[in-house]
């Protein structure tokens, strides 16, 4: 749509007194408005040394003593307003003026003069009220043209800046912020007005600037715009808040949060560290219980042959025949002395907090070992263990200490499940599965089984069905995670009344980078 093109109206006033000059003053003289333009642009006065004729020629407008010179054709006069209270130059002007120019009296100006004067005596408390409201706001508001000039800023604008209104108003925002000489137009730093033209749409920024200190401080900078009627901005209101105390405290906060997160972290993993130990310790003292006896045979076998010994040797000389029966005696003593040694080793293998040191681990032989400090516990609860395992399963990488602790609480688990059927049997296969390059580890109980709903909380830590005293519930919790630790998994199927599966799934090379075979 073309653009509209403004009508001009001249207007001439007619009086040098206090109204013509009060009129002057406040009036803009060329200020279009819906396509209208109506300057004032000749004063008359029969006194050429009327106040109002001495400003207008100050203004450059025409000036005459005489208003019939307003009718010459050359000063393009549309309007004459008459600002002579007399009547009479008013019936003149009316009855003398040319058919195109009209002619407004004076009490009719008055009464749209006195109208608007009460406008702007509302406007103007307005203001001021408006003036007290942004003042009184902590905020810094300043007020930016289009050109980066600033306009207007509240008291705490320039509070902040440790100047004054007239060493602000009217320089560039640039200036004023980053104390330099050209606009913003680098990567590094983001030109909020820039971005809000761009957008066309309010932004916000966190940005660093200079306080009144001359150090760098944390500001949040809110730009919104003012749309003029043609789509152009005509003002940027940018609202800063100081956000660098708020920043330290929250920087503060957070480093306290995570200080006491740390500390509090600590203490959950001593404590856990406590109750794993406990629970070891528990699984230990049951174990000890059940090698008793298996320790107290051979002892009880050896001390007998010590004393068998020491009375033929106090009876009389040793015979040829007695030599070769005390070398009998020596080996079942010496046989005997090494089992009790290779399940006292076995134990304290179990008993020991061992760090994570991947090694070549056969898992037939830890089978093995786990049955033979567990055989006492075995044979007392009434469980037959049956044995599937591999020939020539081959070795993998892991930790031995950490993997026969698992067998341990698995097996410990199955005893005490077969044991509350009256006795039952274990089934123990290995396998090894060479497309996935895993071995496979099953026991297989004939115990009570596991109700479905625990199922998902199984190898949660601390939850127990075992009445109290027989543990804490980190058996299969602490198994769990070492599994997890050599890359494997450890399935479960269960049925009431007809026993629990427990499948190992180890891979073999997991940790072979980290392995020292």
């Amino acid at each position: 749509m073309p653009k509209k093109k403004s009508e001009t109206i001249n207007i001439a006033l007619v009086g040098g007194g206090r109204l013509s000059t009060e009129v002057l003053e406040k009036t803009l003289f060329d200020d279009p408005q819906e396509g209208v333009s109506a300057p004032i642009v000749a004063v008359a006065d029969p006194n050429s040394k009327a106040p109002a004729m001495v400003i207008a020629r100050k203004l450059g407008l025409l000036t005459v003593t005489d208003y019939h010179d307003l009718y010459d054709p050359r000063h393009s006069i549309h309007l004459i307003i008459v600002l002579n209270p007399k009547g009479k130059v008013f019936e003149e002007i009316l009855s003398t003026r040319p058919i195109h120019i009209r002619v407004l009296s004076y009490h009719v100006f008055k009464v749209f003069w006195e109208a608007i004067g009460l406008q702007e005596l509302k406007l103007r408390d307005r203001t001021k009220e408006m003036e007290t409201i942004l003042n009184g706001i902590q905020d810094f508001i300043s007020v930016i043209t289009p050109q980066m000039e600033i306009e207007e800023v509240n008291e705490a604008f320039l509070k902040q800046m440790r100047c004054s209104r007239e060493e602000v108003i009217g320089r560039k925002c640039y200036e004023v912020f980053k104390n330099v000489t050209e606009r913003c137009n680098s990567e590094e730093i983001v030109c909020p007005l820039d971005e809000v033209i761009r957008n066309k749409r309010p932004t916000r920024h966190v940005m660093n600037r200079m306080n009144s200190k001359g150090t760098l401080s944390h500001f949040e900078v809110n730009v919104f715009p003012i749309w003029e009627k043609n789509g152009k901005i005509s003002k940027f209101i940018e609202i800063t808040r100081d956000i660098t105390a708020r920043l330290k405290e929250e920087e503060e906060i957070t480093r306290r949060l995570e200080q006491m997160v740390e500390e509090r972290t600590q203490q959950l993993e001593e404590t856990h560290a406590k109750l794993i130990h406990k629970d070891k310790m528990a699984s230990l003292g049951k174990l000890s219980a059940s090698v008793v006896h298996e320790i107290n045979n051979p002892i009880a076998g050896i001390l007998n042959l010590i004393i068998l010994m020491k009375r033929i040797i106090e009876e009389d000389d040793l015979k040829e025949n007695e030599i070769e029966q005390f070398c009998q005696y020596l080996t079942l003593m010496e046989t005997e002395t090494r089992r009790i040694s290779r399940i006292v080793s076995n134990l304290l293998a179990f008993s020991r907090q061992s760090k994570m040191e991947p090694k070549r681990v056969n898992i037939n032989q830890l089978i093995e070992q786990t049955l033979v400090i567990n055989s006492n516990l075995l044979k007392i609860n009434g469980v037959k263990v049956e044995k599937a395992l591999f020939v020539d399963l081959p070795d993998l990488i892991g930790s031995q200490d950490q993997l026969q602790q698992v067998m341990m609480n698995i097996v410990s688990n199955a005893a005490e499940a077969v044991e509350a059927t009256g006795g039952g049997t274990l089934r123990i296969e290995t396998r090894h599965s060479l497309g996935a390059d895993k071995i496979y580890v099953t026991f297989k109980d004939s115990g009570i089984g596991i109700p479905r709903e625990n199922f998902s909380k199984l190898f949660e830590p601390f939850f127990t069905t075992k009445k109290k005293g027989k543990g804490v519930g980190l058996g299969l919790s602490v198994a769990y995670g070492i599994v997890r630790e050599h890359g494997g998994t450890i399935n479960v199927a269960s049925e009431v009344g007809k026993g629990t599966t427990f499948e190992l799934e180890l891979p073999r090379e997991y940790l072979t980078k980290a392995a020292k075979p």
